[in-house]
């Protein structure tokens, strides 16, 4: 298993040198960029003493090279003005649209991403899991169609909608004051009990709110994996030998209905991320996706760039984790990587 972890690890390095290639095309394709497009406003304004300003950044950004060596530059493959100073070099970029680096734009939202998305991910199964199991095991029971209209109407309610909804319950039934990551007091503070219990009540709504999709769906495919299973003959073979309902269904049939959602781990981040950004809006919470859809706006490509390699970094690392887990759940998976090797 280290030796397939270490092979996972280097065929990551010219996965992510496509994936940046790509990130940086497609934001390129849209004719201009910041700095253009601020040159043209100017322009069409009458005022003309801050571009100037503008043409030097152009420069000073390699803007006005071709795209092969903005690419290169931007990675750090290729000198720029300043050298070799780019992503390879710890550089992540300038912010046109903050004026100021990348780095100090996203380094206080990134914790706070990270978090949420774990978060989300684990309430998401947590909730899962059992309502899936008990669905399946009391097949047209009344709590198996209680909780396939809650899946209905959590795969139908619009997450932005919900969270609206949560906002005004939160406060009018509980006092609770929704939105933003903290009470107002702590802002700026450090780090203390009371900050990380303020921290971990604002995250209870967006967690609810952005998992209950995902919650819901996963409900529904949990159920239908785990009653193509129930019925098969090695589980009837296994029943009949006199094993106990509850370690036959752990043992044998949930282990082979699991195998789909471990490996969905990975798909799971980038739909959060890009599902998340309405709702961060709506409850105004500082995470990357409202800094992203900005930047978009925008054409901040750097700081676009960066949110963009780093959703994909972390789908890569969701897709490494859910292989591992594959191989420890699942004995043929693991057998078969063996095979492989062999």
């Amino acid at each position: 298993m280290l030796n397939y972890i270490l092979r996972r690890l280097l065929v990551m390095m010219p996965t992510l040198a496509a994936i940046s290639f790509l990130i940086f095309f497609i934001i390129e394709l849209p004719e201009g960029d910041y700095i253009s497009n601020q040159i043209s406003m100017l322009r069409s304004t009458g005022e003309s003493a801050s571009i100037g300003r503008l043409e030097f950044l152009r420069k000073e950004f390699a803007l006005d090279r071709p795209f092969v060596e903005r690419y290169g530059i931007w990675v750090g493959l290729w000198p720029g003005p300043n050298g070799f100073d780019g992503l390879i070099q710890g550089n992540w970029g300038w912010s046109f649209e903050y004026d100021q680096p990348v780095g100090e734009v996203v380094g206080p939202t990134l914790p706070l991403t990270v978090a949420l998305n774990l978060a989300t991910i684990l309430f998401i199964y947590c909730v899962a899991f059992p309502i899936g199991i008990y669905s399946a095991t009391h097949q047209y029971s009344v709590g198996d169609y209680t909780f396939t209209l809650i899946g209905y109407l959590g795969l139908a309610t619009p997450n932005f909608l919900l969270a609206l909804v949560l906002m005004y319950l939160a406060n009018s039934w509980f006092g609770l004051t929704v939105g933003g990551i903290m009470e107002e007091h702590y802002i700026g503070e450090p780090m203390s009990g009371g900050k990380v219990l303020s921290i971990v009540a604002h995250l209870i709504v967006p967690v609810i709110v952005i998992g209950t999709s995902g919650t819901a769906a996963m409900i529904r495919r949990l159920r239908a994996n785990l009653l193509d299973e129930i019925y098969k003959q090695y589980v009837t073979t296994a029943r009949s030998k006199g094993m106990r309902e509850s370690k036959l269904l752990v043992k044998y049939p949930l282990r082979v209905a699991l195998n789909p959602f471990i490996a969905d781990i990975g798909n799971l981040i980038p739909s959060l991320v890009s599902g998340s950004v309405i709702v961060s809006v709506v409850l105004n919470l500082p995470t990357v996706g409202p800094v992203l859809l900005g930047a978009l706006q925008s054409q901040d490509q750097f700081l676009a760039g960066f949110i963009l390699l780093f959703v994909s970094i972390l789908t890569l690392i969701g897709m490494l984790v859910s292989d591992v887990l594959l191989g420890y759940l699942d004995p043929r998976i693991r057998l078969g990587k063996e095979g492989a090797r062999q």
